[in-house]
């Protein structure tokens, strides 16, 4: 974080009343340290009595300097897809369960973001994932992607095929319920609870994960960040097969759609208490060692 902080964007968990007195503590922080707050316009609404002006979510991303989320790791993904572009760090407060981004407890939120403003922290740079669906030579959809970028079957238990390559080069032929194309973020989402392995943070690697492969030889697979993987979707006439991204925005596939996948041109930069672990994070969350 090389700019000098004057202005702060809050954005909080959508229709959840709790993140009300939370939000209400840390705007009076804020305001209190001389500090500018802008508030993510779906955040205002349900806020009442702010004292601080609102912005568009398109908007607020080039007029804040920080961006603080207060919710859970999928309102931070939310925010970090929409604030990448403008290069905003982010700072997460955890109302949620797991807490693998948002690490900064409710609680303690004023005495830890009060250190990161003082200069007390450390930044994480994580990549994120840019994915396009073209459909007889035209792209007809395009997403981003903070997590990762599955494939999937519909509503039906019926299974899709599908061929992946990496850079052009044919890898294998599947049948099963789709594939996870996952970022060193999103290892610990889906891709982990499908077999997929924990990649690093500070990896530039990318995983991709089969989901239920109907045969036992499917592995998973890390590959170059650098890499592009394409995704072809066949036989999905008589059911539906769709694209998700970060579980938050689908799109519906048809037969022939090619998925493309490959990393973004944009980041995003989280900052962090002084002294964090991403091992001691792992150990908390997933209960490694714990004893039964």
């Amino acid at each position: 974080m090389d700019k000098k902080i004057k202005t702060v964007g809050l954005f909080g968990k959508y229709q959840d009343q709790t993140v009300v007195e939370h939000l209400r503590r840390l705007e009076e922080f804020l305001l209190g340290r001389k500090l500018k707050v802008l508030l993510d316009q779906a955040t205002a609404e349900h806020f009442p009595g702010s004292k601080s002006p609102s912005r568009p979510r398109a908007a607020i991303g080039s007029e804040i300097d920080l961006a603080v989320v207060v919710g859970g790791d999928g309102t931070l993904l939310n925010v970090a897809r929409e604030l990448a572009p403008h290069h905003v760090p982010i700072i997460g407060v955890n109302l949620g369960r797991l807490g693998f981004l948002t690490d900064i407890q409710a609680e303690t939120m004023t005495t830890e973001i009060g250190k990161i403003l003082g200069g007390d922290y450390q930044t994480e740079t994580r990549l994120l994932l840019h994915a396009e669906v073209m459909r007889k030579g035209r792209i007809v959809h395009t997403a981003s992607a903070f997590n990762d970028v599955i494939v999937a079957k519909g509503e039906l238990a019926r299974m899709i095929e599908f061929e992946t390559f990496v850079d052009g080069e044919f890898v294998h032929s599947i049948r099963g319920d789709g594939i996870i194309i996952a970022s060193p973020t999103g290892s610990t989402a889906y891709a982990l609870s499908s077999g997929g392995p924990i990649l690093h943070p500070t990896l530039d690697a990318i995983a991709i994960v089969p989901i239920c492969p109907h045969t036992l030889s499917n592995r998973p697979i890390v590959i170059s960040s650098d890499s592009i993987v394409e995704i072809l979707v066949s036989r999905i006439a008589e059911q539906h097969a769709y694209s998700a991204y970060d579980g938050q925005s689908t799109f519906t596939l048809q037969d022939h759609d090619r998925v493309y996948i490959r990393r973004s041109e944009h980041e995003v930069e989280l900052l962090h208490p002084s002294g964090r672990s991403h091992f001691e994070v792992m150990r908390i969350k997933l209960h490694w060692g714990r004893k039964l």
